[in-house]
């Protein structure tokens, strides 16, 4: 190979980097705006936005942290996240989004775990970090934003105090975000991904979901989850304008939709469930809204239902993926919602370059149809779990990633999931899936929140138990929702018997419902199987 020529390729092979991404789209949009804080009204331009990062590499530097070395940060969504996001991205250390309900504990063991040394946080979780810094070994706290809490040195002063740095190019191999995914038993697992991991998915969406020069993106998923580190990647690198809501809330969503007028955002079925149950919703709140993205959870019928009829000039799009696929694996378009039928139960096809295959617990493909265990391949995979590598060697057994999801693909490809692995309800020997299970109760008018789940029984192994919260002010029996689900469902997929909360189904930080938590006390003193 020539001089010329091995120069050339050193060049392409280097071209999955946030480098490639970013600095192109400062050129093209320097005074364009980037971020907005819908809490302050303050708006950067690129310009202003990469000056923010460069500064951040710098300071992070300053406190000794670089390429490869993980800093943690716990806040609500800002201009500041992700700033501090894209300083990783180019260069200046592993960013690890910590999850803003883990417990002091888990917080204490993903700190100590991943080795992090520099905590960034906001004046609401200063004091949960300050709690556990000394165990979990933080040696410097930096506070970011307005507000007061234990610190080392605020955000404002240590950009002041460093040269800012736009480090060299790194590998596409290089490492750049440490995500630690909730665990549904023992302690969190850090996800680690790299360059090639984020941009390849970067890629994948680009070309699949509404990002572009003209988008302003309503950031409302929390910025630790990989909802909304999607958009993180994406929108600055398309040139788009990127706008921060610190922490969902219905009546402050639907303020910043209307003073923001976002063409794009992104939630989840059950922020979508809240904000259209909410005593100020009115139907012109998302008038101006070009495109929604869902996922994260199933979603209920009858609210895409009433999405689709109340808007049905507003492109949806659902997303489906994991952490460890960077992280979205198929689309749904609009085009495959406004054809409707079955197609709005899919959760799409695969995005370009990831192949999915239904597997067997004999790890054999099972024919089109049949459900079994949702696997996929791509580049856009982590690069491993965080110092566990039987864990790695098992979600990757046999050359696929292992979604713990199950489901089935039709003919044309499209991906249909029935429920997560450990979610599903034996029966009599019967496999009942819960999200059909709750389809079919969550039509009740009087029916606010549904959660089925698997509980003990001797006759049955388990038996199918619905959790519900009821609209403000209505009423329903538990023979009327076990009658509503016998309409829709098979017999024994129906409910056996019916629980009514007045509180709200509990939640994880990114807003899905914890099914371990629901089904905790019936199984004290029992051993489950599944999950």
């Amino acid at each position: 190979m020539s001089d010329s020529l091995a120069s050339s390729s050193a060049v392409v092979s280097k071209e999955l980097i946030y480098h490639r991404f970013l600095l192109p789209a400062v050129r093209r949009n320097a005074h364009r705006p980037c971020t907005t804080d819908s809490a302050t009204g303050v708006t950067l331009t690129y310009t202003e936005h990469l000056d923010r990062v460069m500064g951040a590499i710098g300071g992070l530097r300053h406190l000794g942290v670089g390429r490869g070395d993980r800093f943690a940060v716990m806040m609500m969504n800002s201009p500041e996240y992700l700033q501090l996001f894209h300083a990783a991205l180019l260069g200046g250390g592993v960013v690890n989004p910590l999850n803003l309900r883990f417990a002091p504990a888990e917080l204490e063991y993903v700190l100590r775990d991943s080795g992090s040394t520099v905590c960034f946080v906001d004046h609401a979780f200063a004091a949960v970090i300050d709690s556990v810094r000394e165990r979990a070994g933080i040696q410097t706290v930096v506070l970011v934003g307005g507000g007061d809490g234990p610190h080392d040195i605020t955000y404002e002063a240590l950009l002041a105090e460093a040269e800012p740095v736009l480090p060299d190019e790194g590998d596409e191999s290089d490492p750049v975000v440490l995500m630690y995914t909730g665990g549904t038993t023992g302690m969190p697992k850090g996800v680690l991904a790299s360059q090639r991991n984020q941009m390849m998915n970067a890629h994948h969406c680009l070309a699949s979901l509404p990002y572009g020069r003209q988008a302003t993106l309503l950031c409302q998923t929390p910025m630790f989850h990989a909802a909304s580190t999607l958009s993180m990647v994406c929108v600055s690198a398309s040139g788009g304008h990127f706008v921060t809501l610190p922490m969902f809330e219905p009546a402050a969503a639907m303020r910043a939709i209307r003073e923001h007028r976002p063409t794009f955002t992104v939630m989840v079925p059950t922020m979508i469930g809240m904000m259209m149950a909410h005593p100020e919703f009115t139907p012109d709140v998302l008038d101006g809204v070009a495109a929604l993205g869902y996922g994260a959870s199933p979603m209920p019928q009858v609210l895409l239902e009433k999405l689709t009829t109340l808007y049905p000039s507003l492109d949806l799009y659902q997303v489906y993926g994991m952490t460890e696929a960077s992280p979205v694996l198929t689309v749904l378009s609009p085009d495959d919602h406004r054809a409707g039928g079955a197609l709005l139960r899919s959760a799409g096809a695969p995005v370009t370059g990831v192949v999915l295959s239904i597997r067997d617990a004999d790890d054999r493909e099972v024919p089109v149809g049949e459900p079994g265990e949702v696997c996929a391949q791509g580049g856009n995979y982590m690069l491993e779990y965080w110092r566990k590598p039987e864990a790695t060697a098992d979600v990757f057994s046999g050359g696929w990633y292992r979604s713990g999801d199950a489901g089935y693909v039709d003919a044309d490809g499209y991906l249909f999931l029935v429920d997560r692995v450990k979610d599903m309800i034996v029966t009599g020997g019967e496999n009942v899936y819960s999200a059909e299970v709750e389809n079919s109760i969550s039509g009740h008018p009087a029916v606010l929140q549904v959660a089925v789940i698997g509980i003990p029984s001797d006759q049955w192994g388990e038996e199918v138990h619905a959790i519900v919260v009821l609209r403000e002010g209505m009423q329903a029996t538990e023979a009327e929702i076990i009658a509503r689900s016998r309409e829709a469902i098979a017999g024994y997929k129906v409910p056996k018997s019916v629980s009514f909360r007045t509180d709200p189904l509990p939640l994880s930080g990114a807003m899905k419902v914890l099914k371990r938590d629901l089904r905790a006390p019936f199984w004290e003193g029992h051993t489950r199987n599944i999950g």
